[in-house]
């Protein structure tokens, strides 16, 4: 099973939205533009909500049916583990081995020696074509690296072999996350990373590296957009080069998890696939979520009630919901709007405040990214939320399909 060159991970929470995701991606294929759908779901997210993996596979199929797509398309068992790997088998073609909570770990001294016997061929200066670029690194520093990274790498090779044997060879497609951590790697790092993960005999698609700046949910990116841009080039000129010294896929491509709306850096992201003819692996995680509040706000009456309500429980239970999210938000308490004004906002009110447009005045990050991660009100809400995303569905679905085709795949996607 090979991925194909340019694919978008499409969070969504409730399972509600799969044919206005896909009908997002249908619009940008008429317009020349050619991506994969990949819906993903965490296991985090299906405890939270109470939902199953095989619940994403029947969307995603469902979706496909109903609107005609022949394409391919994938279901994620997003940021997966070896314990919580066994319920994704059925429903999900492709897996995202996260890794993160492994780097740093030290492996064992003889894994450490074959290591080191096999790169220090690779010590010395190492040339990036694509950039006519040169990176020193000695033994010493290879070392450091395999210490830092050898064991996390070890234990995506265990993750891989067990669906392996359970799924059967190209049945899936293979991702390697590093990105959940508090470092970003350099080009060095994912280099030796990448020899790594051939020596494990993975055969990663695509790999997503942790970049520097901030990638908070739901709102854009913060650090130097420059800097990033050439981050980006060095790694998809790491992965040319280590793709050919390491005979790994001849399709593996970067994986940025954006943790949705980075706008600031699609540009960079755009402008390095066209330069380099690249290819790029994009999730949006919870940007469809945000979109069902906007369209329930938008519709007045019931939906608005519910979006304030969603609104005013997440503020009194904002410690809770922020904790399991705490690396990847920044909230301002003071900056979030007390729950009394809010109960007196109509749409355009909430709307201004929540749809991620800076050019508005009253749009508010803290606001939005306590609702990006309040999801797990509306999950309590059972039938009165999900009846009112069926009851509402026009509106909420032209904000998700605006949303995925507008301001993300358009801005980050050549046309072919």
């Amino acid at each position: 099973m090979k991925l194909e060159k340019y694919s978008f991970g499409i969070g969504d929470r409730f399972g509600k939205q799969g044919k206005s995701q896909l009908s997002a991606v249908i619009r940008a294929k008429e317009q020349g533009i050619h991506v994969v759908p990949v819906w993903n779901k965490s296991f985090r997210e299906h405890e939270i909500i109470g939902t199953r993996p095989d619940q994403v596979r029947e969307e995603a199929d469902q979706a496909v049916q109903t609107l005609g797509w022949k394409g391919s398309y994938h279901v994620d068992a997003d940021h997966v583990a070896l314990k919580t790997v066994s319920s994704f088998l059925k429903g999900s073609d492709f897996y995202t081995l996260d890794v993160a909570d492994f780097i740093g770990k030290s492996a064992e001294k003889n894994d450490m020696d074959a290591f080191m016997d096999k790169a220090k061929q690779y010590a010395g200066e190492i040339i990036l074509p694509i950039l006519d670029q040169e990176i020193s690194v000695s033994e010493a520093d290879i070392y450091e690296i395999a210490e830092k990274y050898l064991y996390a790498v070890k234990e995506a090779g265990r993750l891989y072999r067990h669906i392996l044997e359970r799924k059967g060879a190209d049945s899936f497609i293979t991702e390697v996350s590093m990105d959940e951590t508090d470092l970003p790697q350099t080009p060095v790092e994912l280099y030796f990373i990448l020899f790594m993960i051939s020596l494990e005999k993975i055969p990663a698609q695509t790999i997503a590296p942790k970049f520097s700046g901030r990638f908070n949910k739901g709102v854009d990116y913060v650090g130097d957009t420059g800097q990033f841009h050439e981050e980006f080039e060095q790694d998809v000129s790491v992965i040319d080069l280590a793709r050919k010294t390491f005979s790994l896929p001849d399709n593996i491509k970067l994986s940025v998890h954006s943790g949705s709306d980075k706008f600031s850096i699609y540009a960079a992201i755009r402008d390095t696939l066209k330069k380099f003819n690249a290819g790029v692996h994009v999730k949006t995680a919870g940007t469809t979520w945000l979109e069902e509040l906007i369209g329930l706000a938008e519709a007045d009456g019931e939906g608005l009630e519910i979006a304030i309500d969603i609104y005013c429980q997440s503020y009194e239970q904002k410690e809770a919901l922020c904790k399991p999210y705490a690396t990847v938000i920044d909230i301002q308490d003071n900056m979030l709007p007390d729950p009394k004004e809010v109960k007196s906002w109509g749409s355009e009110e909430y709307t201004s405040a929540l749809r991620h447009n800076p050019e508005n005045k009253r749009y508010n990050p803290h606001f939005r990214q306590l609702l990006h991660v309040g999801y797990k009100v509306a999950a309590k809400m059972g039938e009165r939320y999900l009846n009112a995303l069926d009851k509402y569905e026009d509106i909420v679905s032209k904000n998700v399909i605006e949303n995925i085709l507008e301001r993300h795949i358009k801005s980050i996607f050549p046309t072919e």
